[in-house]
Parts: structure tokens; sequence; C-alpha cells
């Protein structure tokens, strides 16, 4: 696997944007959904018991890893996911990363040389945010933008993924591997994707307990986003050395956690179409495993959590305004109407067609203002800001 590059650094900051300190937390204040895919640790992590329920396993993982407690969720295959809410909106800051997860990735070679790629058991999860525009506390009608990571344009990854896990059947007859004596079942758990491939995931002798979320009364698991390439290699050529490399930057446990590069820009967050969202910030983060791998006796690429962290608790919205960060949201896209600007100063708009003709002009001010562009033809635009200029669609 080639080296990923990463094409820039993310600086901490220096305080320019902060003010005195509040008593908000850094840190995770509460897990709005828990709900892994099938895993080897699943059951495990955290610990299912009999008679528990999505609300109380939701529960147990907001206490293992919300308030800095820093133990351990798995998420399963790919998929699986968390969805965390913190006691505070963190601050899109420009030219720093805003947030850290923290996994349990580690590199196999605590030295490795400059130009090696970085590999042990990095299991990128895919990262997503959302800004609470109706300020409810729920993440129910806020849109969610992926961050963009090192990988998100390249041919390898799957846009639109879409998985389907199926639970055992009760009277599951295991399939042993005739040469693997690790692995118990190889047609343990069934899946299909939209791709057209049907395969199995395999069950292991390390891991006694059912891998399907028992507490999830369906019998069939459906998980849909982007999907990375396979990270993990057999470089033994025999089965008995897996490693899982890391990628470049933008993802949950692919780096260590001492590593500036599992830190995380809210300004890296696109829309469904791939334009930057433009966000003030974020008040819900969503993270799901993003391969989707079995690696022989290691088990699948299933991405933990053990926290995550405000990497400037002190930054506020009015201190970045005030700076004159000029902060501008543009919504819905694509257009059917209006298109809705939030805007923190008061300024021009222009729309443009993609040949440089002005469609219209309009003045908008602080706050939400609707643009109608109802009498616009279906195609695609370019709204002009200031120096910055935003990708239209209009159906």
């Amino acid at each position: 696997m080639k080296k990923a590059i990463l094409s820039f650094l993310c600086l901490m900051g220096s305080g320019t944007f902060f003010s005195p300190a509040t008593a908000q937390s850094p840190y995770i204040a509460k897990v709005v959904e828990f709900r892994p895919a099938p895993g080897q640790f699943v059951n495990e992590l955290p610990e299912y018991e009999s008679g528990d329920t999505e609300e109380t396993m939701r529960a147990k993982a907001e206490e293992y890893i919300a308030h800095n407690n820093k133990n351990m969720i798995s998420l399963g295959g790919y998929g699986g996911y968390v969805v965390v809410a913190f006691d505070h909106t963190i601050v899109d800051v420009p030219g720093v990363c805003d947030f850290k997860i923290s996994g349990n990735a580690f590199y196999a070679d605590a030295n490795p040389r400059p130009d090696a790629p970085l590999g042990g058991s990095c299991e990128p999860g895919i990262v997503m945010v959302a800004y609470d525009r109706n300020r409810n506390g729920q993440p129910d009608d806020d849109e969610w933008y992926e961050i963009a990571g090192s990988e998100y344009e390249k041919k390898e990854t799957l846009k639109n993924y879409s998985i389907t896990y199926h639970r055992p059947a009760p009277d599951h007859v295991a399939t042993p591997h005739p040469d693997n004596k690790f692995l118990n079942d190889t047609t343990y758990i069934r899946w299909n994707d939209n791709r057209g491939i049907t395969s199995y995931m395999p069950r292991n002798t390390f891991h006694a307990q059912s891998y399907y979320p028992e507490w999830i009364k369906d019998d069939s698991l459906m998980f849909t986003g982007t999907r990375l390439a396979d990270n993990g290699i057999d470089e033994s050529g025999n089965g008995t050395y897996f490693v899982l490399y890391a990628y470049g930057f933008g993802y949950a446990d692919n780096r260590p956690n001492a590593d500036t590069l599992s830190h995380i820009d809210i300004g890296w967050a696109v829309d469904s179409e791939g334009n930057p969202a433009h966000l003030p910030g974020a008040d819900f983060i969503k993270v799901y495993t993003g391969v989707n791998q079995y690696n022989g006796w290691l088990g699948e690429c299933s991405t933990e959590i053990l926290g995550m962290e405000d990497l400037h608790i002190d930054a506020v919205m009015s201190d970045i305004h005030e700076n004159k960060q000029h902060v501008c949201n543009l919504y819905p896209n694509p257009v059917k109407t209006h298109l809705i600007v939030e805007s923190n100063e008061a300024c021009l708009i222009e729309i443009l067609s993609l040949a440089g003709n002005r469609i219209l002009q309009k003045k908008i001010e602080v706050g939400t203002n609707r643009i109608d562009m109802s009498g616009c033809p279906v195609g695609i635009y370019l709204a002009k800001i200031g120096n910055k200029s935003y990708k239209i669609i209009k159906n």
C-alpha cells in the first residue's frame, strides 16, 4: 500500500480567538445513539447483559466514553456507529484542527523510517459532524456532513455503499476453516452489499460470545455510507501476520492518540455533493467503521472509540466573528425554490452562471436570509460572497 501524503498540517491554536475559560467540558457529554455492526468485540465493549435494551446499551456506551472516562467501545464491522453530543458547540476556528477522537490505533514499528508506510493496527472510521441549526439539542432535522479525509477523492473510495448483516439462525451449524484452527466458523454471519457481493463474517476462537448485537431485535442490520479501501495486508503471505496501515488524515482510530494526525478540522466537512460545508461549528459527531475487511485470525476491521475532546474549549463563535472571520452557510443543496443563507455579516451575494453571467444580486443581512431562485432554470450556479464561491445545484 502506498503511503498517504498529507498535503497540509493542522496547527494548534495560538489563542488568537480565545476568550476566558468557561465551565464547559471539553469532553463528550452524551452518547445520543449507539448501533454497532456485528463484530468480535460486540456484546463485550460495552458488555451486554440479559435484558439490556437499546437504551441501556446506549447508557453503557455513554458511561464508557463520556466525561473523559477512557473506557473503550467497539463499533463492529463496516457501518457500525456511535453518535455523541457535547455540552456546547465545538467552534470551527479557522486554520486549526478543532477536536480529536481517541481510539486504540498503534504502529507496529515505534520508530519507522520517514519514507515507510505507517502500519500496525489502524482501523479507520468515517467522521461526520452536524450543527444544531434549530438549537433544540437533538440531531433531528440537522444535516450531517462528512469530514473529507485524505481518501475522500480517491477512486478506490466508494460513496453510497450499503451493507446488510443477517443474524445467524438458531440452528446454524458452524463451518470450521480446514487449515486455520483459529477460525471456528467461516459461515457465521452472512452479509450482502449493494455491489452484488454476498459473503460471511467468520467467527474466531478468541471470542465466544455472539457477534450480532444481542439487544437489537431486528434479524438484519443495514448500514449506508462511504467505504474506504481495504487497509489490511497479509505481510506474511500465509495468514499469520496482518498489518493494518494508516491513512493520511481525517479519520477516527486511524492514528495513535498522541499523533496530531488524529485531530479533526471541522473545516474539512463537505455536503453530500462534496461541497465545503462552511459550518460555524459542530454540536454532534458521528463515527462509523469505514472499512469492510476481515483479516484472518485477527478479525474484522472495527473502529474503536475511547473518547473525544474539543481542542480549544475556550473558543467562542462571537470572538471569531469580531475578528472579521466571515462565517456564511448556504443550504439546502440541491435548491428547489429558495436558497437559505446564514451569515454573520451584512454583505452582497451574487448568483452567477458557470459562464460568469450574473443571474441576480442581493444584499444579505446578519442572520438567516431567503434567496428566491424559483425563476432560475435547472442547472449549476456559483454563489459569490466576498472572496468565497459556493457551488449551487438547482433542480
